[in-house]
């Protein structure tokens, strides 16, 4: 079947007259209907769709994979990823769509793609009238009232990225459910594992469908006493545009991270609609779940500030936090090793810490250390952005003794293109003997804290 919304495939062929419509079809993923919903158009294992074995009949299978298992939070976005395996074939295509359990022919929630491989299908209920709407990035993907059901297939893009791939392939994008409770949902998705020659024969057909219920109602969030800390120390307190982490529980709905929130390099203050306000400002969310948040703070003054945290079941009550210039830490491995690495970025960890392939640092070697809250930099950079790479923003100088002994400390300033992270470069004293040292830095008079280590051997 020749997809109505490619009308530019009939003027084509009227001047290739020789090459099928066949051809133009179903690389750009098939028409709406034909993810299985029952009342529908199947699963586009027939004639001029793809033929190949009976569907789920040729050794392999479709799955989505859900963050939160079988449930939903109403309006609340999850990230669903979508897994077409077959051992024989080597180009991947899917379609899904959600109803209510109620339902077959209502949308339950809304789908937006994240990268260029998906893309949205927006149809009247009867079918008749279709509207694709294709990822670009910064834009919403709206589908029309008179189109109330939404579909979300493989693009163009994502097929050809696919093609020549075996085994399996991954598609991801965002679904957000219906944001009232309104019962059961289910997943249907089909999965074509194709051969890859653009034909309508040898591929396989692959149907699943999944239900979900609203998860029960969950509290509003509470920040645990002491709950505002380093994100690196989790000693209390925060440090303008540094990493700290925000204890407690109810803090989120389910685990999610920015990944997919980073538009042009702007790091986002919500995820998942959790937001963290510091003062009067928010901070930029990296990581929630239900028992912590990570962030990077904003630019706010010191001194004490209120922080909450708001959900979409409410805000928190405000917690008090004191805000210092700096407050120095560095990230740990197991057994409160510093996070160390060479100038080849191999970790300078002692031997056995994540199997045999490390090493511990040497006499002489240059390592850099990875921290957080060192203070301003020269020339400042703004929090909520990744840091640009064509100048380097030094922060104040910096001391690091291991054991009793000075480390020669090269300079300390934040790492490209991250956020809030810190690199100190320093030079093992070439006299050390092998031996774990106590690791302590010092910025305009304020100390690392204790018990974090080095370990050094010849």
């Amino acid at each position: 079947m020749v997809r109505s919304r490619k009308v530019y495939a009939a003027k084509v062929a009227a001047i290739m007259g020789a090459i099928p419509l066949l051809l133009w079809a179903y690389e750009y993923g098939p028409d709406p209907g034909y993810s299985n919903v029952p009342g529908e158009r199947g699963s586009c294992n027939q004639s001029g769709c793809h033929i190949g074995t009976n569907v789920n009949a040729g050794g392999g299978s479709v799955s989505v994979t859900f963050p939160n298992g079988r449930t939903y939070s109403p309006g609340v976005k999850q990230h669903l990823v979508v897994t077409i395996a077959d051992p024989t074939q080597k180009a991947w295509g899917f379609q899904l769509t959600a109803r209510p359990s109620s339902s077959n022919t209502t949308i339950a929630g809304s789908f937006a793609s994240t990268d260029a491989n998906t893309t949205i299908l927006c149809a009247s209920t009867d079918l008749n009238k279709q509207l694709e709407t294709p990822f670009i990035a910064g834009k919403t993907q709206n589908c029309a009232a008179t189109l109330p059901l939404q579909y979300i297939e493989h693009s163009l893009n994502g097929y050809n990225a696919s093609r020549g791939k075996t085994g399996s392939q991954t598609y991801e994008f965002d679904w957000t459910p219906p944001a009232n409770a309104s019962g059961d949902v289910v997943i249907y998705v089909a999965g074509n594992a194709a051969n890859g020659d653009i034909k309508e024969t040898g591929d396989h057909i692959y149907t699943a469908n999944y239900t979900l219920s609203p998860a029960g109602a969950a509290g509003s969030p509470t920040i645990a006493a002491n709950g505002v800390v380093n994100g690196a120390s989790f000693v209390s307190g925060i440090v303008p545009g540094s990493w700290l982490t925000i204890q407690g529980t109810n803090l989120a709905p389910q685990t999610d991270t920015w990944d997919k929130f980073i538009v042009n390099g702007k790091l986002p203050t919500s995820v998942d609609g959790v937001t963290v306000n510091i003062g009067s400002k928010q901070a930029f969310v990296s990581y929630i779940s239900p028992t912590q948040i990570n962030a990077q703070a904003p630019d706010v003054g010191t001194g004490p500030v209120p922080v909450t945290v708001t959900t979409p079941s409410g805000t928190s009550a405000a917690v008090t936090a004191t805000v210092s210039a700096m407050s120095p830490a560095f990230f740990l491995w197991p057994g409160s090793q510093v996070v160390a690495t060479r100038q080849d970025a191999s970790l300078a960890v002692k031997n056995g810490t994540f199997g045999s392939a490390t090493l511990a640092a040497k006499p002489g070697d240059v390592l850099i250390l990875w921290g957080t809250g060192f203070g301003p930099t020269n020339p400042p950079v703004a929090a909520g952005i990744q840091v640009p790479a064509d100048k380097q923003y030094i922060s104040s100088p910096v001391s690091v003794k291991l054991g009793s002994a000075d480390a020669q400390v090269f300079g300390c300033a934040l790492s490209p293109g991250y956020a809030g992270l810190y690199q100190v470069a320093i030079q093992v004293p070439a006299s050390m003997a092998d031996c774990d040292y106590a690791l302590k830095a010092t910025v305009s008079g304020v100390n690392s804290p204790d018990g974090v280590t080095l370990t050094v051997k010849k």
